[in-house]
C-alpha cells in the first residue's frame, strides 16, 4: 500500500473511530499531514466509498467532516434499532450506564478510557432509550458530556446521583482515573486500540 492509499485508510479508520464531526486542522494533526492535504484525501476517500456495495458515505459541513451510514441504508437500520430498543440491555450497556451514572457528566473519551472500547454505539443506544442525554462540554466547545437523564432517576426513585449506592466511593475511582489520565493516553489512533489501566466500576463493586 503506497503512503497516499495508508493516509487515506488512516482517515478512514479516525472518522469511523471519532463518530462525530471532525475538523480538517484535527486531521491534519492526527495523521501528521498539512491541513491543505485534507480536502483532497477527503475528496478521495468519498469517492471510494460512491461504490454500491459500500454502506458508508462521507459528509462535510465546512471545515468539519463525519463518517456516515448511506440514505439507502435507512430502512434496514432503522428496523434494527426498533429491535435493539425491545430487548434488555447488554452488560456492556449496561457497564457504560453506570459509569455514567457515577461519574456523569463525563466525557465520551474518559467513558471509553475506563471501559477499554469504543463506545459510541452503546452511547446512542442509551441516549435513544432515553436513560442518557448529551450537552455541551463548557472547557471544549466542540465536545460533549453524557449524564443521566431523570427518567432514568425516577425509574430508580432518586432524586439524585448522590442516592446512589455506593456513590462516594465510586466518585474516589473518577479522582483515581483523573490522575492515571495524565499520564497514559486514553486512545491510540495509529492502532485503533485503547489503553484501559482503570478499573470499571462495575469490576469494583
Amino acid at each position: 500500500m503506497d503512503e497516499n492509499n495508508t493516509k487515506i485508510a488512516e482517515l478512514e479508520a479516525l472518522l469511523f473511530l471519532h463518530g462525530e464531526p471532525l475538523s480538517h486542522k484535527k486531521i491534519a494533526a492526527v495523521l501528521d499531514i498539512d491541513e491543505a492535504q485534507c480536502p483532497a484525501l477527503i475528496d478521495e476517500l468519498k469517492k471510494g466509498l460512491e461504490a454500491d456495495d459500500r454502506g458508508l458515505h462521507i459528509v462535510s459541513d465546512r471545515e468539519k467532516v463525519q463518517l456516515a451510514t448511506k440514505p439507502a441504508m435507512g430502512k434496514l437500520l432503522e428496523e434494527f434499532v426498533k429491535e435493539e430498543l425491545t430487548e434488555e440491555l447488554t452488560p456492556a450497556s449496561l457497564e457504560s450506564l453506570a459509569i455514567i451514572a457515577y461519574l456523569g457528566p463525563i466525557s465520551r473519551a474518559k467513558i471509553e478510557y475506563l471501559r477499554g472500547v469504543n463506545s459510541i454505539v452503546i452511547l446512542r443506544s442509551l441516549m435513544l432509550r432515553g436513560l442518557v442525554e448529551r450537552l455541551s462540554d463548557p472547557e471544549h466547545p466542540s465536545g460533549f458530556l453524557y449524564r443521566v437523564t431523570f427518567d432514568f432517576m425516577k425509574h430508580l426513585g432518586l432524586q439524585e446521583s448522590q442516592q446512589l449506592p455506593d456513590f462516594e466511593k465510586f466518585q474516589k475511582l473518577l479522582d483515581v482515573f483523573e490522575k492515571d489520565a495524565g499520564s497514559t493516553p486514553v486512545a491510540s489512533v495509529e492502532d485503533g486500540t485503547f489503553s484501559s489501566p482503570a478499573s470499571s466500576i462495575i469490576d469494583n463493586p
